[in-house]
């Protein structure tokens, strides 16, 4: 099994290399283009702003890269915005894997942005849960956010109810950071390398 993680200007790369370790998979990081097409698995991780990450993406030819891709991909925070259609981010388009706009919390009296730290998520489908409990606690950090939509497979609410994990054809995407969450976290790793 050849896991690899995409290197680019916003990752939080190490984080995930040690999530993956914990469960017995050591991870290639790269950009070269080859080593990502002929992975069986493909973390696309990010943190950070959403015009500078796609214009590295372009850069390297990495945005046509991804989508062109077969393999099971999991993108992760910046990574699932990215993986959507545009950003309200500096009015960022994205790689339009998935039909969907990034939207920016409203200010909400109560409410702090960016959403730091445990929130839970529920409406669970696909393998990629499986073993997860309803309503398990994940650990998020983004000001930004996709609304509930078709290809939802796990829900949060903060602000509103939207969308905390999405997933269409070969890629899936998760708001939270499963390697900063716990067993549940782990859990969800473990399903995207050995199960979807």
């Amino acid at each position: 099994m050849k896991v690899v993680i995409i290197k680019y200007n916003a990752g939080n790369i190490r984080s995930v290399m040690f999530a993956l370790e914990r469960i017995g998979v050591r991870a290639t990081v790269t950009d070269d283009h080859n080593e990502i097409r002929h992975a069986d698995r493909v973390i696309f991780p990010g943190v950070g702003e959403a015009s500078s990450a796609m214009n590295y993406l372009k850069e390297k030819g990495l945005d046509k890269l991804i989508c062109s891709l077969t393999q099971p991909v999991l993108g992760i925070c910046l990574g699932m915005q990215l993986m959507c259609s545009h950003s309200e981010e500096n009015d960022t388009p994205c790689l339009g894997i998935f039909d969907e706009k990034v939207k920016r919390f409203p200010d909400t009296v109560g409410y702090k942005i960016p959403q730091i730290g445990w929130n839970n998520i529920f409406g669970l489908k696909t393998r990629l849960f499986s073993g997860v409990s309803e309503n398990a606690y994940m650990y998020f950090v983004h000001g930004y956010y996709v609304e509930s939509c078709e290809n939802a497979i796990a829900k949060t609410d903060y602000i509103a109810v939207y969308s905390s994990a999405l997933h269409k054809n070969n890629f899936y995407a998760l708001q939270f950071h499963p390697e900063k969450s716990g067993e549940a976290g782990q859990k969800i790793l473990e399903n995207f390398i050995k199960g979807v």
